[in-house]
């Protein structure tokens, strides 16, 4: 007997097909009570919610004409950015990240450091890129120690394709400097080939080369615990054509 099915159905396989594929999932350690508050009570302060729109990065940081705007995507616990943003005062930094509890400890930095040059977005980056921020309007883009999705099968997950990649020299102005790192050397030299050969990309240390760690770059949590591992670490620094 043929199956009934109402002719507004579609396969669960049609929709699955049409859900964009995530670098990231959403599971989150457990918040403390102090991360609570401060998504509370410091949100309004920091945060942007996520809109439809382009962002007056202007407005958002109450200047205009700053030395430099800088993007993090994926900051963890937020260290790496505070760190920066206290030691580049003259700079806007703006953070986006997915994970709760890695947003309520960045907040509690803010606060305690004073620092009012960070603005946040808990949302899925590629989204933010493509929606919220405007063409050309930033000078950095750092990418720290993403996601490796280490097992074959989940290499399309990885952050880094070639859709990401002019995604974000979209949003470079010219010269600006996209910086990625990671510990994981399969993911290294995924990145290097893609980046290599992206017509809007130079590398920085020269075809095919890795660059040496500069020393603005702040270690991470995940950095020191790659190297506990015994994993090297590859920086890759792109300047925008």
């Amino acid at each position: 007997m043929a199956e009934n099915r109402n002719a507004d159905d579609k396969p669960a396989a049609t929709d699955a097909a049409r859900r964009p594929i995530r670098s990231f999932v959403r599971r989150e350690g457990r918040l403390t009570p102090s991360q609570k508050r401060a998504l509370v009570e410091l949100w309004p302060q920091y945060g942007i919610d996520f809109a439809h729109g382009l962002l007056d990065l202007d407005q958002e940081f109450h200047r205009d004409a700053p030395g430099r705007r800088v993007l993090e995507i994926g900051f963890g616990n937020g260290a790496v950015l505070a760190q920066l943003a206290v030691s580049r005062p003259g700079d806007d930094f703006l953070g986006i990240e997915v994970h709760r509890p890695g947003v309520g400890h960045l907040l509690q930095l803010l606060k305690e450091t004073e620092c009012n040059n960070v603005r946040i977005i808990r949302d899925d980056a590629v989204e933010v890129l493509k929606e919220m921020l405007p063409p050309e309007s930033l000078d950095e883009v750092l990418l720290f120690f993403p996601d490796p999705w280490p097992k074959k099968r989940h290499h399309k997950r990885r952050i880094v394709q070639p859709a990401f990649i002019e995604l974000v020299a979209s949003k470079l102005k010219p010269g600006g400097v996209f910086h990625l790192a990671t510990d994981w050397q399969n993911y290294a030299e995924q990145m290097l080939e893609l980046i290599d050969n992206a017509s809007a990309f130079e590398n920085v240390a020269g075809a095919g080369k890795y660059s040496e760690r500069p020393a603005s770059r702040p270690e991470t949590k995940f950095e020191r615990r790659g190297l506990r591992l015994g994993h090297e670490v590859w920086d890759l620094l792109y300047r925008k054509r």
